[in-house]
Parts: C-alpha cells; sequence; structure tokens
C-alpha cells in the first residue's frame, strides 16, 4: 500500500550555510582543487570538480577548451562523432584529463563509445547518462561497460536515494550522478509527479556513496554560486550545472536577436526540441519531460567561471574552510523561509 515518508526532504532554496570563526586571512589562499581517487577505476582526479552538463548546447569541445584552463571539467555530449572526437584529442591533449566521453544504454552508443576510446586512449572517464538509472537493464549495462573497460572511471545516473547509489556503485561505477527533475529545462516532475529534493538527496546519496568509497555528482538545481557551495557543503564530490553554463560564446547554437536583445536557446535532453534533433521527434509511448527557453545570451564562459570559483572560495572563507575538500566538515545548514530579498529584482 502507498506510504508517506514524513521525514522533511529540503532543497537548495530552504537553507543557508551558517558562518564559522575562521583563520584564512584571504579568499585567495582557499585552495579549490581536489584529488580523488575512484574506487573501481583506481585513477586519480586532481581538478576544480565543476562539471559542465553532458547537454548538447553545452557540453560542447569548446566549452570544455576554455573550462578545462581553470581545471573544471566538462561531460562532452554523446552526438560528436569519432572523426570529432580525434580532431579534438590531437588539437587540445591538455583537456583530456578534464573531459568525460557520453554515452546511453543502446547498442549504437555502446559501439560509438568503444570506438571513441580506441581513437582517444587518454580520455580515461565515461558518462553513462539515462533518466531513469533504476532500472535493472541500466544496472546490467554499467557491469557491462565495467568489463570491457575495467580501468575507465564510470559515471553513472541519474538516482536520487542511496540504495540505488549502492547498487550502481556495487556494480562497476566509480560516480553517482544525484538528481532526478531538478534541473532548469527539466519538466520530469511535472510531467510524471517522480522526484527529490537536491539537497536532501545529496547528503543521502553522498552517505551512502562514501560508505563504500564510492563518489556523487549533485546534478541540477544550482541557479547561482550560493548553490554549487551547498551542494558541496551537503557532501557532494563534484557538481554539474547546466543553465549556469548556458548562452555563453562556447556554448552551440547561434545568437538570436529579438527586441535588440541578444539570446541563446538551451533545451533539456528530454525536450521535443532534442528528441526532433536527434531522434526524429517525440516517440508515441513517451512524453517531453523537457522546456525549450532562450536565455540571454552571456559571452565568454570565463565571466561565469570566475563569479563560480569566486563565490566558493567566499564560502570556504565564510565557514573556515582552507580547501574545498574541508567544505561538508564545516557546513552547518540553517533552514530559512526566505534566503535572498528580491526587491530590485
Amino acid at each position: 500500500m502507498p506510504n508517506i515518508i514524513n521525514e522533511i526532504k529540503l532543497d537548495f532554496k530552504d537553507v543557508l550555510l551558517r558562518p564559522k570563526r575562521s583563520t584564512i586571512r584571504s579568499r585567495n589562499d582557499v585552495n579549490l582543487y581536489k584529488k580523488i581517487t575512484f574506487r573501481n577505476s583506481k585513477k586519480i582526479y586532481h581538478g576544480v570538480p565543476v562539471m559542465a552538463s553532458n547537454m548538447d548546447t553545452v557540453g560542447t569541445f569548446n566549452m570544455a577548451r576554455a573550462l578545462s584552463k581553470n581545471g573544471l571539467f566538462t561531460c562532452i555530449h554523446k552526438y560528436y562523432s569519432v572523426d570529432e572526437w580525434k580532431q579534438f584529442a590531437k588539437e587540445n591533449p591538455e583537456c583530456l584529463k578534464n573531459v568525460a566521453v557520453s554515452a546511453g544504454m543502446s547498442a549504437d552508443d555502446f559501439k560509438r563509445l568503444s570506438d571513441i576510446l580506441e581513437v582517444v586512449p587518454d580520455v580515461s572517464f565515461i558518462c553513462l547518462d539515462v533518466a531513469n538509472g533504476y532500472s535493472q537493464h541500466f544496472v546490467e549495462f554499467v557491469s557491462t561497460v565495467r568489463t570491457t573497460f575495467p580501468s575507465h572511471t564510470i559515471i553513472a545516473g541519474n538516482v536520487v536515494t542511496g540504495e540505488m547509489v549502492e547498487e550502481l556503485i556495487l556494480s562497476g561505477a566509480d560516480i553517482i550522478k544525484v538528481g532526478i527533475g531538478p534541473g532548469s529545462v527539466c519538466t520530469t516532475r511535472m510531467k510524471t509527479g517522480v522526484g527529490y529534493p537536491q539537497l536532501s538527496a545529496v547528503i543521502e546519496c553522498a552517505d551512502a556513496a562514501h560508505g563504500l568509497e564510492g563518489h556523487i555528482i549533485s546534478d541540477g538545481g544550482c541557479t547561482c554560486p550560493g548553490d554549487v557551495a551547498k551542494a558541496f557543503g551537503a557532501g557532494a564530490d563534484f557538481v554539474m550545472a547546466g543553465g549556469m553554463f548556458a548562452g555563453h560564446d562556447e556554448c552551440d547554437g547561434e545568437v538570436i536577436e529579438k527586441d535588440g536583445k541578444k539570446f541563446k536557446l538551451f533545451y533539456g535532453m528530454s525536450s521535443s526540441t532534442a528528441m526532433e534533433k536527434h531522434a526524429g521527434g517525440v516517440a508515441e509511448y513517451r512524453a517531453s519531460e523537457g522546456k525549450t527557453v532562450q536565455v540571454p545570451y552571456k559571452g565568454e564562459v570565463r565571466n561565469t567561471v570566475l563569479d563560480i570559483l569566486g563565490g566558493l572560495r567566499s564560502a570556504c572563507t565564510y565557514t573556515g574552510s582552507l580547501k574545498l575538500i574541508e567544505l561538508p566538515r564545516r557546513s552547518t545548514f540553517v533552514r530559512c523561509t526566505q534566503q535572498l530579498n528580491n526587491i530590485y529584482i
């Protein structure tokens, strides 16, 4: 029979980080780089664990070039050809440690993944991305990819509960993407009624993953640098964003001029726009679960990157965290009914 979980679950908007006494003299002293050893691949990552999503307007080679300069990571979308990957790798070998090859779980996806990793062996991250990470078929697919690529670091998702995090890690994944419905152009919660408040999902899933020496990505729900800081404070090892990286020069798509203002198109990967572009339309057996929006044109992504990193350094300074990796241990969340004064917005 149906039941109700009465324990309150929270989103980023429901809390603030409480400041703590600090001996840090300057934001410039804060170290945002993390060194992480992965459970199954045994590979070591060293970088700033902020990721651009593998959405086809955001997870581009141009985005990877720009973000890698500041140590950030890009999950490349799955629609680049093998030849395009080969050219990118040849021209940008310094970026390869900060990118992942993305794939779904169809036979064509697996073949394309195998072909790319054969011609670009220096890419060690694989992102297995499906909307619903709860299917047994996906668990089995993760296990197959682990067997086929034993030394690659596997990202898998999306899920929002601890037991599924554990199952995917035990099936061979190293990093689990956490988030169902929080994205700015995702309508899964509206269309299906399914989801989980992102802050609580991150706290619970991080606890499950870390108990098995696995790691998680907080995927979606960040609207500003403060949300990124809250996700790290909640225990996320990586934070992935789509909307925050949308609208820049490095995103795919033309600049649209409308009433004297400039925009770029941004859409969810389950939207009708994406499915018409990549699958010939929305299949009759399913519904579109994504929005298509025009976001203000923002120029180079570098300014957004510096804004996110500056906010993270400040959050670490306010909480007395000399390193980003210390932030979860120093984080106390305060529930609130309003976190912003919007009178001039």
